[in-house]
């Protein structure tokens, strides 16, 4: 596992670090990803999990954990939890730090199902989340049917969103949609300060990506102090230019 911390970016801490899965020696997480099979999916998904949280409390995580979750390799929602349940046991790690995000584009084998899973994770005290929302076409009607506590939008929108009107005016309106479901926003994939100045202008106060810290295997990584310094003054430059206006 590597982790990837998202930053809140207003204090200046960490709210969460993201679990991201990775082969042994080198390679990316496409590599472990393309092997998946309806044979071995749920091992997958269950393994991932249990060393998502074992890991993560051997190394003193104090922010919330997000782990990647498929929802096809859940047969019975409760059933399928026990493990996830008894890893967070051994590991003293409490279930309200845990935050399980699926994939706008992941496909469920129905919505009844997905909305099982949901409800069977809020039970026990833990979160879930939209990853990837705006990446696909299925969005909105996802997020109408089942109203996660996280949306993560897609670097699709973020990337280059100062120099695209359209892709502010989404984001934007996005935000707002999410202020009155009560949905916390996270945006993904910021790699430059312009981004990340344009997306806290748009209210948009954690962020993740390159620009901020890549990912670290088996570790947790710092965050960049230049980086957040950065945001930070210029966007009080950004708000003295709207008082004297």
């Amino acid at each position: 596992m590597a982790f990837q911390p998202i930053v809140d970016i207003a204090r200046g801490s960490v709210f969460a670090h993201e679990a991201l899965v990775r082969p042994l020696g080198a390679g990316d997480a496409h590599e472990v990803l393309s092997r998946i099979t309806d044979d071995n999916r749920y091992a997958f998904d269950q393994a991932c999990r249990v060393k998502a949280i074992t890991l993560a409390a051997r190394l003193g995580m104090r922010s919330l954990l997000n782990i990647n979750f498929l929802p096809n390799a859940v047969y019975q929602p409760a059933a399928c939890i026990r493990s996830t349940l008894e890893a967070a046991t051994r590991s003293g790690m409490p279930l309200e730090q845990i935050v399980f995000e699926v994939t706008e584009d992941e496909r469920s084998r129905d919505a009844a199902h997905l909305r099982a899973i949901f409800t069977e994770y809020k039970r026990h005290g833990m979160r879930t989340a939209i990853d990837d929302f705006g990446a696909g076409h299925s969005g909105l009607n996802l997020l109408a049917q089942f109203q996660p506590d996280i949306i993560k939008i897609d670097m699709a929108l973020t990337r280059n969103i100062h120099t695209d009107r359209v892709r502010r005016v989404i984001t934007h309106t996005i935000v707002q949609m999410c202020e009155q479901l009560d949905i916390t926003v996270i945006a993904e994939g910021i790699e430059s300060l312009e981004e990340a100045l344009c997306l806290r202008e748009l209210g948009i106060t954690l962020q993740q990506g390159y620009y901020y810290a890549r990912p670290a295997r088996e570790a947790l990584p710092p965050v960049s102090a230049q980086a957040l310094r950065a945001v930070h003054a210029q966007f009080e430059e950004h708000l003295l230019r709207q008082a004297a206006s």
